[in-house]
């Protein structure tokens, strides 16, 4: 076979990048300090950035830099600064969560790479050709998909000329990647800002099942499946695990590096994995991959399984040889990382001297000798010195206007100016171009791009007036009476299983034409393709979507949309990136942050902003089964009609006494709520002028909160804070009691 599968590992510090580097990875991924979805990882500061482009260039890997958090307005400044340095670098690739900065970058900072985040869900075909129109050339499908899902999307990127990227190893996530806020909601630590204390990991009271960790998963491992991945046409293996330390890394591809050097050169099948079982795993599971999504990828510990591993291949019959070789594993791990750190201390990231000498004399070019450990070439100002000017040559001022060369993968060792006349001056313009110069020879004959500062926003001055109005969303048939007693906008949230529901809901929806059709988040294979038959039938005035590929397809068609909360809109150049890439009507802001945070996004021109002020707080959305740990399940695994069929609900409460509820309805996924809902009257009255539209959502889901009134005296009451009455705040607060809006307070 022709085509190789790049290998890509983590790099959460300097020892795991050069680990990953001795092992053999075809690339690495990894994060600075600020910016990047794993601030639990060491990771790296941008002055070490420049010494690990040249040292994994040099053994022929790549590196990708993780910028793949939502940004908020008040950092969109640095962030900018932050581009205008990468694009100097050597770097080969950017991975990206966020709209406003796929905006950014497509742009302004046209050459650099840009990759899609695992955090973006993609798993359907209308969100590979969304993200194609915003310059995305990878894509890192979501861990869920089978393999036969994983196949077809790969032949729809490849005819939009875009590679992907498949989770092989590491950690499983409960939740879809992107559209977790438990971490969020407790405590403040989103995941989409590379925060997550993993409470999926926590233990919580012991369930009816007997389970004290109800929601952990196993890990990944799709060691077996290489010849699967290969057939469905994928470009990456990715490894997971920034938080890891180098000796874990160093195992897990030199494992996965044999597994592919068996394959591609000695073409039989290298199926040993025990030295995955040699560092940190949960014990491993393949079953998202082969689509048999089953109650053993749960184990009911997230602590290390190795040792346990051990004991089970043995089957022990004493407990001093169970001891025995307990010991013998934690010498081998204690080698295996003595190993490790004798291979990477043999590699450097330091940056590479120069020694510049500088000569000349009036009537004659400046002349520039740069010397490296390797060569030396000299640069020749194009104008002559000259006896006058605005400051005459020396150290302090050459060294100030040639510093920025520090910036990159060398640093000025030795500057002298001993051999160049007194009193001579150029202008300072000039010694920047020499400056320029010397760069453009150190770094390939790559020109230098010249820094931008921060875009700016042109927006027409409307004093007008915003009069919000009251948009409420239900998701039963029985409801749509309310259509009837309000002037509010009624949407109807869509199942997320769709294929066996399209013809009866497209019925539904041509005969109720003022309902708003709500998308989902998550909408794959056959249901997406029923979903877009779906808006070609209905052809709807207006759409809200929490799904890209939807948004695409309503684009694609000519009609309205509104993006959605799980869109994560937090910064005023996602609203541009959606307005003028995808004709998008108007868009929710994010629940996840806070008012200072809110307040500070622009409003693009002809465009409408909508906020949900009460709903019950989705925390995950998991495409496994939620009750097997919990209350038990007649089913060993999912099948046809779970999705369809099922319908459940249970709780279960962690160790600090917070209450959550799982809910399956029919024709959704699992979902876990939290425990009361969340309720802010205040943003109608902080933000008066930036809402075209407050949100309600009075779907049927079982929380904590409690209402005192029926569905359409809740509408009248929020009816009357909008429409300023002075008692609607306090009687709003009398009639839904237990809620929270912690989010609005304290942001991300």
């Amino acid at each position: 076979m022709n085509r190789k599968i790049e290998l890509l590992a983590p790099g959460g510090d300097i020892d795991s990048i050069k680990a990953a580097i001795v092992a053999g990875a075809d690339a690495v991924y990894c994060g600075l300090d600020r910016f990047n979805a794993r601030n639990r990882a060491a990771n790296i500061s941008f002055d070490n950035l420049p010494g690990i482009l040249r040292l994994a260039h040099k053994n022929n890997c790549k590196v990708y830099l993780t910028l793949n958090i939502i940004i908020v307005e008040s950092e969109i400044t640095a962030f900018v600064g932050l581009l205008n340095k990468l694009i100097n670098t050597t770097i080969d690739g950017v991975i990206v969560q966020d709209l406003g900065v796929f905006y950014l970058i497509s742009n302004y900072f046209k050459s650099l790479i840009i990759h899609g985040s695992t955090q973006l869900t993609t798993h359907n075909d209308g969100q590979i050709k969304f993200f194609n129109k915003l310059n995305v050339t990878r894509i890192n499908l979501s861990r869920e998909l089978n393999i036969r899902e994983i196949k077809a999307l790969t032949a729809v990127a490849h005819q939009n000329n875009i590679q992907t990227e498949v989770f092989v190893h590491g950690s499983y996530c409960l939740s879809f990647s992107g559209i977790c806020y438990m971490s969020s909601v407790h405590g403040g630590n989103s995941g989409n800002r590379g925060r997550c204390s993993q409470p999926c990991r926590d233990q919580y009271l012991t369930t009816s099942e007997g389970k004290d960790y109800p929601l952990n998963l196993k890990d990944n491992s799709a060691y077996s499946d290489l010849e699967e991945l290969v057939d469905a046409g994928v470009d990456s293996l990715k490894i997971e695990g920034r938080i890891k330390k180098s000796d874990y890394v160093y195992t897990v591809v030199n494992s996965w590096k044999k597994r592919l050097y068996s394959f591609y050169y000695q073409k039989q099948s290298h199926n040993d994995n025990s030295d995955l079982y040699k560092v940190f795993n949960r014990d491993f599971s393949n079953s998202f991959l082969k689509g048999d999504i089953h109650k053993d990828m749960f184990i009911d510990s997230p602590r290390d399984h190795s040792v346990k591993h051990l004991s089970e291949i043995n089957n022990y019959t004493s407990d001093s040889k169970s001891e025995e070789d307990e010991i013998e594993l934690y010498e081998e791990k204690e080698a295996i990382k003595r190993t490790v750190e004798n291979k990477i201390k043999q590699l450097s990231i330091a940056k590479i001297p120069l020694i510049i000498s500088i000569s000349g004399e009036c009537g004659k070019p400046l002349e520039i000798i740069v010397k490296t450990p390797e060569t030396s070439f000299i640069v020749l100002s194009e104008i002559n010195l000259a006896d006058t000017g605005t400051e005459a040559l020396n150290y302090e001022m050459v060294f100030k206007r040639l510093k920025s060369i520090n910036d990159t993968e060398y640093y000025i060792n030795f500057l002298t100016l001993e051999d160049i006349q007194n009193n001579v001056y150029l202008p300072f313009k000039e010694l920047t171009a020499i400056k320029n110069k010397v760069l453009f020879i150190l770094n390939d004959s790559k020109a230098i791009v010249k820094p931008i500062g921060t875009p700016v926003l042109k927006r027409k001055q409307n004093k007008a007036e915003i009069k919000p109005v009251l948009s409420v969303l239900i998701s039963s048939q029985e409801d749509v009476y309310l259509c009837n007693e309000t002037l509010a906008d009624i949407c109807f949230q869509l199942p997320d299983s769709f294929k066996n529901k399209c013809a009866e809901l497209t019925d539904f929806f041509i005969k109720n034409k003022t309902l708003i059709p709500w998308f989902p988040t998550v909408i794959i294979g056959e249901d997406y393709s029923a979903a877009v038959e779906f808006l070609k039938k209905v052809q709807p005035k207006l759409i809200i979507t929490d799904n890209t590929g939807i948004a695409y397809e309503a684009y694609n068609l000519g009609l309205s949309w509104i993006a959605g909360p799980f869109l994560n809109i937090v910064n005023s150049f996602s609203l541009i990136c959606l307005k003028e890439n995808f004709n998008c009507y108007g868009a929710f802001i994010s629940n996840e942050i806070s008012k200072t945070q809110v307040a500070g996004i622009k409003k693009p021109d002809d465009f409408n902003l909508y906020y949900s002020i009460y709903h019950p707080v989705v925390l995950m959305t998991s495409r496994q089964c939620l009750f097997h740990q919990v209350t038990g399940c007649n089913k060993d695994k999912i099948d046809n009609n779970c999705i369809q069929q099922c319908g459940k609900s249970a709780s279960i409460t962690n160790l600090k006494k917070e209450k959550f509820f799982i809910e399956k309805t029919k024709g959704n996924y699992h979902r876990i709520y939290n425990e009361v809902n969340y309720l802010n009257t205040d943003i109608v009255k902080d933000m008066p002028h930036l809402f075209d539209s407050f949100f309600i959502d009075l779907r049927d889901i079982k929380t904590g909160t409690k209402t005192g009134t029926d569905k359409s005296g809740i509408i009248r009451l929020f009816e009357n804070l909008l429409n300023g009455n002075s008692d609607s705040k306090r009687e709003l607060e009398q009639n839904i009691y237990s809620s929270t809006n912690s989010q609005y307070l304290k942001g991300i």
